[in-house]
């Protein structure tokens, strides 16, 4: 019998959310999915261990104030990163707009921009990437530009239906509803334990599913950040799931049926949302859980960008002296 990972492969494309380059090679994902706390991660393996020497050395060539070298020398990093990803999965990288940009639709786009120049300037056409935009009412308008211009979006840090619905009127290519964080907000705020199918995550994932089926939306749904398998496969037909490679690892080796759960020809039906930014702000207000972690998820995104500059001022700093 084939694997679960094997299964779960031929309903869903699976996306490996790692900047590890041995993982992805071993478990050859469609497509790749990074964040400022992936990159951080994946410039301390031995494997980037030269692109920063190269970034740094690059960096001390440019001029300007420290803080926008370590800037430049950051964005150059996870530019490294997804190149070196996107050598490896015949699909999409994701690449993130800095987390600090979460509130500036003019900023988001233009760097945006950069980054896409920045690609191409690798030989990387902008087919093969995803610019990866916080799920904030700024956010989705700026993926909304974006999106006309030809620029493929990806709305992350999602956890509610307004973000959702949001997301769709700007016809975003994809959007990230996450699991894992949401089911660690309420088991800490409930103090329950819940099984795969009782899961807020999951419940959220194919509320959001259901949604765009019901109203032929085209925008692709990839349920991410999950903490356990028995979430993946409870989410087992989703158009797309990124997942960690631990867990790809654990489906790897595990038996049995696989049976899937979601489906684009079985949705019940349901009333599409008319959405405006009062609406967003007042359901987002309303709803506890996607409100904290929204604002958690863009706090430690931005705390992970801010060591990786202080790695590379520390660098630089060295190298001068």
């Amino acid at each position: 019998m084939t694997s679960k990972l094997e299964q779960l492969r031929s309903m869903t494309t699976v996306v490996a959310d790692t900047g590890d380059i041995e993982a992805v090679a071993r478990l050859k994902p469609v497509d790749c999915t990074t964040n400022p706390s992936i990159v951080l991660k994946a410039i301390g393996s031995a494997a980037f261990a030269d692109k920063f020497k190269e970034a740094v050395a690059w960096g001390r060539k440019q001029g300007g104030t420290e803080d926008a070298i370590a800037a430049a020398v950051a964005d150059r990093l996870a530019i490294d990163v997804g190149s070196a990803l996107a050598g490896l999965v015949p699909g999409r990288v994701s690449t993130e707009v800095d987390a600090d940009l979460s509130f500036d639709t003019k900023a988001s786009i233009d760097k945006a921009h950069q980054i896409i120049a920045a690609y191409k300037e690798r030989g990387i056409e902008k087919d093969r990437i995803l610019i990866k935009l916080a799920s904030t009412w700024e956010g989705i308008k700026a993926a909304e530009v974006l999106q006309k211009e030809g620029i493929d979006c990806n709305l992350t840090l999602l956890f509610s239906m307004a973000q959702a619905v949001a997301c769709a009127d700007a016809k975003a290519f994809l959007i990230s509803p996450f699991v894992g964080r949401i089911l660690d907000w309420y088991k800490k705020s409930t103090g329950q334990d819940y099984t795969a199918e009782t899961d807020p995550g999951v419940v959220s994932v194919r509320a959001i599913y259901n949604y765009y089926k019901a109203n032929g939306i085209n925008t692709i749904v990839m349920g991410a950040s999950f903490r356990n398998t028995g979430e993946i496969e409870a989410l087992a037909g989703c158009d797309r799931l990124t997942i960690a490679p631990n867990l790809l690892d654990e489906l790897d080796k595990a038996e049995g049926t696989l049976e899937r759960k979601l489906s684009p020809e079985k949705f019940e039906p349901v009333k599409p949302i008319a959405m405006d930014e009062k609406t967003f702000r007042w359901m987002l207000n309303e709803d506890q859980m996607g409100t904290e972690k929204l604002s958690d998820g863009i706090r430690l995104f931005a705390k992970d960008l801010g060591i990786l500059r202080d790695m590379v001022k520390k660098e630089l700093t060295l190298a001068a002296a």
